[in-house]
């Protein structure tokens, strides 16, 4: 039995992976952005063992997350779960940055400074990392600009910058980044090709199995398997330069 973290549980593949790993008997702590939706998820997956509640685009929340989590041990598994879509309109958060860039972005690296240190850190991607900025000019984006898929490809490279430079730094913890697949959830919209069943199956795999194929870091995975990536993530100076943004705006480090 393990104690798991799942952000952003209230609903689509969080919820559907909390549901999962409770009825395989782990303690599942939830994540809900505020009071009204704890209540809501508590009263739909009772045998949770705990619900955190505060928004991942406050960075002062998403610190009071992480003292709430730790109040509670330390987890075996973490699941950056929580995410805003590529129809996102532009809106800045309380902190003036672009409110998907503070929940698909900087909200994990927030966490993973702040959390104790887990066992196991999972990563959520897309397949639409592809279409990122790997140079890493305009991070917070021009709001004239503003271009809603870019901006969240970007994140999704984000993501996948902070898995690698996390495994890197923490060779004790086994990290890595999933692309769940595009699959009809509220984000994902109705007509979403890809199955919704096996969305996130990957990321439950990752967080509870003692199989030795989850005995991996630094790896993007899609269904279980290595899958293709864009090659510029592995770029070192490139995951440091996402990084060192990130310390900028929070003035925290990677322990």
């Amino acid at each position: 039995m393990k104690k798991i973290f799942i952000t952003g549980a209230t609903d689509g593949l969080g919820f559907m992976a909390a549901e999962k790993l409770i009825e395989q008997g782990h303690q599942v702590v939830l994540h809900a952005r505020n009071k009204t939706k704890a209540e809501i998820v508590h009263q739909k997956l009772p045998n949770a063992k705990a619900v955190v509640t505060g928004d991942l685009s406050s960075i002062s929340q998403t610190y009071k997350i992480a003292e709430a989590l730790n109040r509670l041990g330390t987890m075996d598994s973490v699941i950056h779960n929580a995410g805003v879509g590529f129809k996102e309109p532009y809106q800045e958060t309380e902190d003036a940055l672009p409110h998907v860039f503070a929940i698909n972005s900087l909200a994990p690296y927030i966490l993973s400074c702040l959390i104790n240190k887990p066992k196991r850190l999972i990563y959520t991607s897309s397949g639409m990392h592809e279409q990122g900025d790997t140079k890493l000019e305009d991070l917070l984006w021009d709001k004239k600009k503003w271009n809603a898929a870019q901006a969240y490809s970007d994140t999704k490279l984000h993501n996948i910058l902070l898995a690698f430079a996390v495994s890197k730094r923490w060779p004790d913890v086994f990290c890595n980044v999933v692309s769940p697949g595009w699959v009809a959830t509220k984000m994902g919209g109705a007509h979403a090709p890809d199955d919704l069943e096996k969305a996130p199956e990957t990321q439950i795999w990752l967080s509870s199995s003692e199989e030795k194929d989850v005995q991996i870091s630094g790896q993007f995975l899609y269904h279980k398997r290595p899958k293709n990536y864009l090659s510029a993530a592995n770029d070192t100076q490139l995951q440091d330069r996402f990084i060192d943004f990130c310390e900028s705006l929070t003035l925290i480090k990677i322990p």
